[in-house]
């Protein structure tokens, strides 16, 4: 994941910013090379997308969807079951190395697909969608 804006601080710094998805531990929630609306310090709540810090490298920032609060951190998960990467290996993420909440995705056009009416018009359909909190995020947290 890169970040195409400042570091947001708490109370200084911008509202909103921009990142790029790398990897696909989000599938089929976000592609690899989305790009994503980012909302700093907007209201968490589980089922919520959010941009935050790795907690064993941070200077990695990752996407993954908040499951629940545990304490003074989130439990978080990605979409795709088949990767790691998230809470299981690591566990509860602090809540200050959450940055910010995922308000909307926009998936680029492919490079060098054919720009012809059948595949654009579909593209143009879907490209920029919101983000939405998942209703069955404690759901997910006791089914695994």
């Amino acid at each position: 994941m890169t970040d195409a804006g400042r570091e947001p601080g708490r109370g200084s710094g911008p509202l909103f910013g921009i990142a790029e998805v790398t990897g696909v531990s989000m599938v089929p929630t976000l592609l690899h090379g989305d790009q994503l609306l980012v909302h700093y310090g907007a209201r968490l709540r589980p089922g919520s997308v959010a941009v935050l810090r790795h907690p064993l490298q941070q200077d990695l920032l990752i996407v993954k969807r908040l499951i629940e609060r545990q304490g003074a951190g989130w439990w978080v998960l990605g979409d795709n079951p088949d990767t790691e990467g998230d809470s299981r290996v690591f566990g509860a993420v602090p809540a200050e190395l959450v940055l910010g909440r995922v308000r909307a995705r926009y998936r680029p056009l492919t490079p060098g697909r054919q720009r012809s009416a059948g595949v654009v018009f579909p593209w143009l359909l879907s490209a920029v969608r919101p983000v939405r909190s998942a209703r069955s995020a404690s759901r997910r947290l006791r089914a695994r």
